[in-house]
């Protein structure tokens, strides 16, 4: 089953009589990181109003990290968190368990139930292809019209295992629910059967070693490649070829947080609009890598402010700008914008 089963005409029509008409085109949204909450812990629930104020998305964790034992307590703090908080412009996500696990049923019909009109976004684990979104699509928007949601909820997949990179286009086609995809790279290392035990991040023995010099037996330097690389370019490009959003997943190294920097400015530099936080100290840093920089913001404005209609082409400081490097402008100008609107101090630096 896939895309080509609904026909265009159909294709944004609701799947259930009184659920709410599908998005045409994403909300707007600042994203430059997915801050990950455990539910169950009510010290760190205490602290989510500051929390809130700090962040882009607030993710309630239910699946991976969350003991068994402990898996209703979790969605039951979910619910809570959702009812009595409000979040304003911050995203409130959660990560429900996967769907074939025993919890997940009740995940989606609990939550929706009791907290739908809150919710964003709904990040599904483990997605294998586009079966998998067809489900939670038709079941939630059964249970939308069945609670009076107003607003649909999205589907944001976790590319975590060889048979969902496989699919990843169908699967980014699959639903106009759907609003992106993270990478998951721990899970996707077990499915592959990739040799690191790291969540994310390089590894010391995937390099490429430099050519022998006139000594050939002098030691020859070792050049570090990153692992995700090529799953990242796939997945931004699926992505960005249905209108959804990619997201590098999580870095599991706390302490390293130069290496925790370094990867998210890969996935930056390669097209995803943002990350997972698990940590608090990795809040700051997306903050810093997923916010344009401000003199390069500066030059996207002359670029635009050169070519108001994005034709012709300029030269500006001895460089040929052209249609391309407008669109490229708008892109860092637009997300300026948006960053401007939740960090004030930002908006000072940008002249917004």
């Amino acid at each position: 089953m896939d895309n080509a089963s609904r026909t265009p005409s159909k294709f944004y029509a609701p799947l259930a009589i009184g659920a709410p008409e599908p998005y045409r085109a994403l909300p707007v949204r600042l994203e430059r990181m997915i801050h990950f909450v455990p539910p169950h812990n009510e010290k760190i629930r205490s602290k989510l109003d500051g929390m809130i104020k700090k962040v882009d998305v607030i993710l309630g964790n239910l699946e991976d990290a969350i003991p068994a034992s402990d898996k209703e307590v979790a969605r039951a703090g979910f619910i809570s968190m959702a009812k009595e908080h409000d979040y304003g412009q911050t995203g409130l996500w959660t990560r429900i368990n996967c769907l074939n696990s025993p919890w997940a049923l009740d995940d989606i019909t609990q939550i929706v139930a009791e907290a739908g009109n809150k919710v964003d976004v709904i990040m599904l684990p483990k997605v294998e292809g586009p079966w998998d979104v067809h489900y939670l699509d038709q079941l939630l928007a059964q249970l939308e019209a069945a609670h009076k949601v107003e607003r649909p909820i999205l589907i944001h997949a976790i590319l975590e295992t060889a048979e969902g990179v496989k699919n990843v286009e169908a699967i980014a086609a699959a639903s106009p629910r759907m609003h992106g995809m993270s990478l998951g790279p721990a899970d996707l290392a077990a499915s592959r059967g990739m040799k690191t035990t790291r969540v994310g991040g390089g590894h010391p023995d995937y390099a490429v070693l430099a050519d022998p010099g006139e000594d050939a037996a002098a030691p020859r330097p070792n050049y570090q490649q990153d692992l995700w690389h090529y799953t990242v370019g796939k997945m931004v490009d699926a992505c960005m070829a249905y209108g959804i959003k990619p997201f590098y997943g999580p870095f599991g190294d706390f302490a390293d947080l130069a290496a925790c920097e370094n990867q998210f400015r890969n996935s930056f530099l390669q097209g995803c609009l943002g990350a997972w936080s698990l940590h608090p100290t990795q809040i700051e840093i997306a903050k810093k890598v997923f916010s344009p920089d401000a003199a390069e913001v500066d030059f996207a404005k002359r670029i635009l402010e050169a070519m108001p209609d994005g034709t012709g082409a300029v030269m500006i400081d001895g460089k040929m700008q052209d249609d391309a490097t407008w669109k490229q402008a708008k892109v860092i100008v637009d997300l300026a914008k948006l960053v401007a609107e939740k960090d004030p101090e930002r908006g000072v630096a940008y002249g917004l």
